[in-house]
């Protein structure tokens, strides 16, 4: 059976700055491993947009959230899914410093990495996470 066959991960990105949402989107290519499927990113720059897709029924597997996002940061949404998802997929969070570990932590998040996004780190956490391995920080 041939990866084709597979169905495509959904990955929901969210940051309020392009540039950044261009880097992990750019980090993850099309597949970020050979075992996995391809994946879709879907790119949100609000929370409100964000939340309604995630309200629409969408299936996701992984959240990538830039916790440094403005107005509202990547943590408090983690927190928010985590609390009102049943089931909610793993969230990668994107941290502004090493030290903001245990708010990754408190957002309840899988994993984190930290800005400036290093392409080989994001690829091998989302791996990680999209196989359901658990990870605290990387």
């Amino acid at each position: 059976m041939g990866m084709s066959t597979q169905p495509k991960k959904q990955i929901v990105l969210y940051s309020d700055d392009s540039t950044v949402r261009a880097a992990i989107a750019n980090a993850l290519g099309n597949r970020v491993a050979s075992d996995l499927p391809e994946h879709k990113i879907h790119e949100f720059a609000t929370a409100s947009a964000l939340r309604a897709f995630v309200d629409g029924g969408a299936q996701i597997d992984l959240f990538i959230l830039d916790g440094e996002a403005v107005p509202e940061g990547g943590m408090g949404i983690a927190r928010q899914l985590k609390d009102e998802l049943f089931n909610c997929a793993p969230v990668l969070l994107i941290t502004g410093r090493k030290e903001d570990a245990w708010l990754a932590a408190w957002s309840m998040a899988e994993a984190s990495v930290i800005h400036p996004i290093d392409p080989f780190t994001l690829a091998n956490s989302a791996a990680e996470l999209l196989r359901g391995t658990k990870l605290v920080t990387a």
